[in-house]
């Protein structure tokens, strides 16, 4: 099973379903906080090597990330694919993978 579809399942399951906005705030807000969390430990870019960031708040990205796409009825996989070939197809023309 896809991880998009345990997503799906999930949510469903547990009746919590919820718009594409609310989806997408909730990606941002798990976002903000794998960022929050980061600049701490390394103490704002000045002990970069005590960096840390917990696998369960990159899973709750994760999660999130998968919530949006469903809510959009985006295939997550097919979506890197695509992105995938983007960034091959930049850095094989301009040797970067950057649009700019």
């Amino acid at each position: 099973m896809k991880e998009q579809e345990k997503v799906a399942e999930f949510i469903q399951k547990h009746e919590l379903d919820g718009t594409a906005e609310f989806r997408i705030l909730d990606l941002v807000s798990e976002v903000g906080e794998v960022a929050k969390d980061a600049t701490e430990s390394a103490g704002y870019g000045e002990r970069p090597e005590k960096l840390d960031v917990k696998k369960d708040e990159i899973g709750d990205v994760f999660f999130s990330l998968l919530a949006v796409a469903e809510s959009l009825d985006i295939d997550a996989e097919e979506a890197l694919d695509e992105a995938l070939e983007k960034y091959r197809s930049r850095i094989s023309e301009k040797g970067s993978p950057t649009s700019g």
